[in-house]
């Protein structure tokens, strides 16, 4: 019998070759978790021109111009960026210590609706937050909590997923044994939580974090009911609403409203007011170029610096 498992232990790969297959699979993933952040980093320092034409692997030189823009705008960005620390750091510590604490109480104590608490709280992860958005969005306007952090925060404590995770890791993690020795040395039930069923439960708070910490610093949907002054906004609001901004800071131009004339061959010429960039002769070919300046019209500089268009 024993040789018998020899061979079959032979046939198969030895702990060298299973370790470098593991460590191969882990470089790989590894690369296409970070790979991502480099080219982010690369479109960071590419120019709005650069951008428009296509992918490329190396970074630009517009860094600087970039942020310098990005910090001379209206929009409080570096604001936004601790407004979602606070509100993702907080939504996670309590999210998963209370859904572990929850889970604790489903797993060792014994009641009557025990297990349909179980059903009850699984069935809640059917349930969009598109359905209950009204009803929440009336009731923090009566109770005045717009602009504020709190409805952010609070709800997030209810999450079904991360209790499901956790109760699933405590079937195998936490035996039942374990928590009654600790009653019986006479440790009460919130010590026994905090010091002995926490330390075992690192690895699956650890992920939940994790989790819970991304899914809030992405949240876009629940803080633009909430939040309407752009000192309380969070990040994803403000990137949404410099993508929705028509014009690109320029530090070398502004903006001035004026007529210009349009003609338009075989319908007549006409004149309409729109608005135009008085902007210095050097950086005209360059817009051009980069796309910032439409091709469709012929555009001609005047002698006072303005652009026109024939």
């Amino acid at each position: 019998m024993l040789s018998v498992e020899t061979n079959e232990t032979k046939k198969g790969l030895g702990i060298h070759a299973r370790r470098a297959l593991a460590y191969i699979v882990l470089v790989i993933m590894s690369f296409l978790c970070l790979f991502w952040f480099y080219i982010l980093f690369v479109n960071a320092t590419r120019s709005k021109g650069e951008l428009t034409q296509g992918f490329t692997l190396l970074p630009s030189t517009h860094l600087i111009q970039n942020w310098k823009g990005v910090m001379a705008g209206t929009l409080p960005i570096v604001r936004g960026m601790i407004n979602s620390l606070v509100v993702a750091t907080c939504s996670a510590v309590l999210c998963t210590y209370f859904s572990t604490m929850t889970a604790y109480a489903i797993h060792v104590y014994d009641f009557k609706l025990k297990k349909f608490m179980f059903t009850f709280i699984l069935a809640i992860m059917t349930i969009p937050t598109q359905v209950t958005a009204l009803g929440f969005i009336q009731l923090v306007a009566d109770m005045k909590l717009e602009d504020n952090f709190i409805p952010l925060i609070i709800p997030a404590i209810a999450a079904p997923a991360t209790f499901f995770y956790m109760k699933q890791y405590m079937e195998s993690a936490l035996p039942l044994s374990l928590v009654e020795a600790a009653r019986i040395d006479g440790s009460g039930e919130f010590r026994t939580f905090n010091s002995i069923v926490l330390p075992l439960m690192k690895p699956a708070i650890a992920v939940q974090a994790i989790f819970t910490f991304v899914a809030n610093w992405n949240n876009y949907f629940t803080p633009a009911l909430v939040l309407h002054d752009d000192k309380m906004k969070t990040l994803p609001i403000l990137i949404a609403q410099l993508r929705s901004a028509d014009i690109l800071y320029l530090p070398c131009y502004h903006r001035i409203p004026v007529p210009f004339q349009v003609h338009c061959p075989g319908r007549g010429n006409g004149k309409r007011q729109g608005l135009i960039f008085r902007q210095q002769h050097s950086i005209h070919k360059s817009l051009l170029k980069s796309g910032t300046l439409p091709r469709s019209g012929a555009f001609r500089l005047q002698k006072n610096g303005e652009t026109g268009i024939k």
